[in-house]
């Protein structure tokens, strides 16, 4: 069994599924749609039964890479087909192919448009990632690393949202800019080590201005690939716009692609400049964490806030690869592994009900504690998980960080520990307004929050009037006339938008108090502006 090529067979098995899907002939579109559902699952899942067969044999004691398959690709340039895992990329691996089945089944009803397509793209996507985590040739793994976008292009421009032509294009475009530097870097590194063999590379020593340089234009691209402050924010468009099995690899895969990067090339083969650059990995990552995770507090889209608190998790991660300590590293992969089940499930959370309900917001939903306990408990479970609760894996990956950052630098590990506060606050807070609160579930139920924003409409239009009416009384009467043609409207979370009459009556009738003919005599109320 040792001289079989198990990675190949791993690596090509779900192309050779896309291209079965895409001979599916039959006169009715329901039929090839169902059998193109049918071949992608069983694909995936002998795939990921093939992964836990490599996954036994893998040698857990060994540090050297294993089932290694090297062929000459390019002899002119020294260029093979050189694949390979270790026991950090033996485990994105498994990932990979544990997440690729579950995309799948959550498609099953929800994409009815381009089944066939979308079930090769999925597959395509497969092939690519795994791929991309066991090259072990420089060349051959920009080539994974940037086909990558392809399939995830087509994926949000094609089966996304109103706005996923423009959340596709982002993504391409913020990925591709980084990609050509980290390009430049690795003719640089060719043409000094005269080789492309990653672990060859591994072994040379750079020089130490050079190194600087390379680190900066691979930093360019594994940076967006996290992502990290400021290069973040084509993530939430991504995630917003992306289909819910798109949402669900795009977090719990292609967002490892940065993290690994930084494992395999920035810290063995430029530690000097690892080592240079790490007071400016601390600030962007501790910026992140706080600053996301306060973005992520003040959302009303469910989507967005799982989106920014996936940035903030991953700030944990560059944390913890750039302390340099054995806990950092070890917790910086265990908290990327973590979020890979972590985020994807709360994703998949968010798709279920969305598929029925068809809104993110998160005061369309409430009360679902009593109409889907079974549901809410697994939510309860995974949201826990993101806490960092003791006792699941996100509280395992957080630790450690913490402990290896400490090590490093006390302040930074009192600062990143705040991610952890806010983590628990945004999170908290999404639980209880979904499953706990009624909300805005029930068409019969108050709307507490929509009382409140009108509160502050109302307060805010009648001391416009008053100040205006003080300092202008003569045009009192023709300013009025223009508001009402240009400001009718008050935008409050009612579900649509309402006119300032029917928002202020709807207010003092819920106070307790009657509707007035006039706006002066709804002044004398003594409720109006003190509710009980």
């Amino acid at each position: 069994m040792s001289d079989f090529p198990l990675l190949s067979v791993l690596t090509f098995a779900p192309l050779l599924g896309a291209v079965a899907i895409l001979f599916v002939r039959h006169d009715n579109a329901e039929t090839v749609a169902a059998n193109a559902r049918h071949v992608a699952l069983f694909v995936s899942g002998t795939v990921f039964l093939v992964s836990l067969i490599l996954w036994f044999q893998f040698d857990r004691s060994s540090k050297a890479f294993q089932f290694v398959e090297n062929v000459e690709w390019m002899p002119t340039f020294g260029i093979n087909y050189h694949l390979g895992v270790d026991g950090i990329s033996m485990l994105f691996v498994l990932l990979s192919t544990l997440l690729t089945p579950i995309c799948i089944l959550a498609s099953w009803t929800s994409i009815k448009e381009r089944v066939k397509e979308f079930m090769i793209s999925f597959l395509i996507l497969e092939t690519f990632m795994i791929g991309m985590f066991s090259a072990l040739d420089l060349f051959l793994f920009y080539i994974y690393f940037e086909a990558v976008l392809i399939p995830m292009f087509i994926i949000i421009g094609v089966w996304g949202g109103p706005r996923r032509v423009y959340a596709a294009f982002k993504l391409f475009l913020y990925t591709l800019l980084g990609s050509v530097l980290m390009l430049v870097a690795m003719l640089m590194m060719y043409f000094t080590a005269g080789t492309a063999d990653i672990q060859a590379l591994m072994a040379f020593k750079f020089p130490i201005e050079m190194q600087r340089w390379m680190w900066l234009a691979f930093f360019a691209s594994f940076a967006v690939k996290v992502p990290m402050w400021p290069v973040h924010t084509w993530l939430p468009d991504a995630h917003v716009e992306a289909p819910t099995a798109g949402s669900v690899i795009l977090a719990g895969v292609l967002l490892k692609f940065g993290g690994y990067g930084f494992l395999r090339f920035s810290l063995p083969m430029m530690p000097e400049a690892s080592v240079f650059f790490t007071p400016l990995i601390y600030t962007l990552s501790i910026v992140a964490i706080i600053y996301t995770s306060l973005v992520a507090l003040a959302q009303e889209d469910m989507k967005k806030l799982i989106a920014y608190s996936s940035i903030s998790h991953m700030g944990f991660v560059t944390i913890g690869t750039f302390t340099l300590t054995t806990q950092g590293i070890e917790g910086a992969i265990y908290q990327m592994l973590s979020h890979g089940v972590v985020s994807a499930a709360l994703f998949l959370i968010v798709g279920v009900v969305y598929d029925r309900v068809h809104s993110r917001e998160i005061s369309t939903y409430g009360g679902l504690v009593n109409r889907m306990p079974v549901y809410a408990l697994i939510f309860m479970v995974f949201m826990l998980a993101s806490v960092g609760l003791p006792g699941t894996g996100g509280f395992v990956g957080e630790i450690l960080v913490l402990v290896g950052a400490f090590k490093a630098n006390s302040l930074v590990a009192a600062l990143a520990a705040t991610g952890v506060i806010l983590g628990a606050a945004y999170m908290l807070y999404l639980y209880r307004l979904r499953t706990i609160d009624q909300g805005l579930a029930s068409k019969n139920q108050g709307y507490e929050r929509t009382r409140d924003r009108c509160i502050c409409a109302v307060t805010v239009h009648h001391a416009l009037d008053g100040y205006l009416s003080a300092i202008v009384p003569r045009c009192d009467a023709r300013f009025g006339r223009a508001s009402a043609r240009s400001s009718p409207y008050i935008f409050g979370r009612c579900g649509h938008r309402r006119q300032t009459r029917d928002c202020r009556r709807e207010l003092t009738e819920s106070l307790g108090c009657p509707w007035p003919n006039s706006r002066t005599s709804s002044r004398r109320c003594p409720r109006y502006f003190s509710p009980a």
